[in-house]
Parts: C-alpha cells; structure tokens; sequence
C-alpha cells in the first residue's frame, strides 16, 4: 500500500487528466466522480513499482479506461423500469396489459427471465450474467415461460 503522502503527490499531478478521460468517456459529472475514486483507491492499493513516471501515468491511463468502460458496461446503466411501473407504462391498450398481468404472474424465475428479456431488452447472455446463472437455464426459463404465457392467454402469446 502507499503512503497518504505518495498518493496526494500523484492525485495532484495527474488528478486533471485522469478526470479529463473520465469525462471524454463518461459525460456525467457524478460518474466522472467515481470513477475518479476508483482510479486513485486503485493506485492506493496497487503493491507493484514503476519503473518511471512515465509508466506511472501510463499505468493511471490504462487503469482509468478501463475503469470507464467497465461503468458503461454495467448493466446498471441500463434504462430500466421497476416492474410495479411496468403495468402504467405498457400503455392503455387491454391486450398489453393483459399480457404484462400474465408475465408478472408467473413463478419469479420465469417472470424475471421473461421480464428482462421482452420488456428491457437484454440478451440471455446478460440476463445470465445479472443472474448468476448459466445461459442455458436462462434459455430454458424462457421456453417455459412462454409455454406458461401462452397456455394463461390462450396461445394467443408469441
């Protein structure tokens, strides 16, 4: 670990350009913050030497990068709707509603699976991952949920 005083010397010299490439990644303030932290409890507790400042700062570069693009990676930052406002937003159309009324009746692996798959977009591989489970079980919570949607809808569902 670094000292306090090792730490500030390196936040004072390379602090502006570690926040200029969060903000050329990121353009948010808040993000650009976290990051910022991030990098610098990175620094804090790397145990390895630089051979010079300048692999110092290219170590501070390759760090914040990476950093960035793992906080747009996130599927945090994907636009999400909880799913108590999942009904308000499906429209006024009594078709829709009745499906989203069979989606979020069914057992809660299914629903999830379903749920994020149709209604948010994200690919089996990602619910996989949000999930912590395999990407076949994911495939198969999808067959059976829509096996159990179109039997509650009178096979009207695809």
């Amino acid at each position: 670990m670094r000292t306090q005083e090792e730490v500030t010397r390196t936040v004072e010299a390379y602090g502006d350009l570690v926040r200029r490439l969060c903000v050329l990644h990121l353009k948010n303030r808040q993000d650009t913050e976290d990051v910022f932290q991030t990098v610098f409890l990175k620094y804090l507790l790397y145990t390895g030497s630089f051979e010079s400042e300048q692999h110092k700062k290219a170590w501070l570069v390759r760090v914040t990068v990476n950093a960035c693009k793992d906080l747009l990676r996130s599927f945090l930052r994907k636009p999400t709707v909880p799913l108590e406002l999942a009904e308000e937003l499906a429209g006024s159309s009594d078709e829709n509603r009745e499906v989203l009324q069979a989606v979020l009746s069914l057992p809660p692996k299914y629903k999830d699976a379903v749920y994020l798959f149709y209604y948010e977009g994200y690919s089996a591989v990602e619910i996989a991952q949000i999930l912590h489970k395999k990407e076949n079980t994911i495939y198969t919570w999808l067959a059976r949920g829509r096996e159990l949607l179109r039997q509650q809808l009178g096979g009207e569902w695809e």
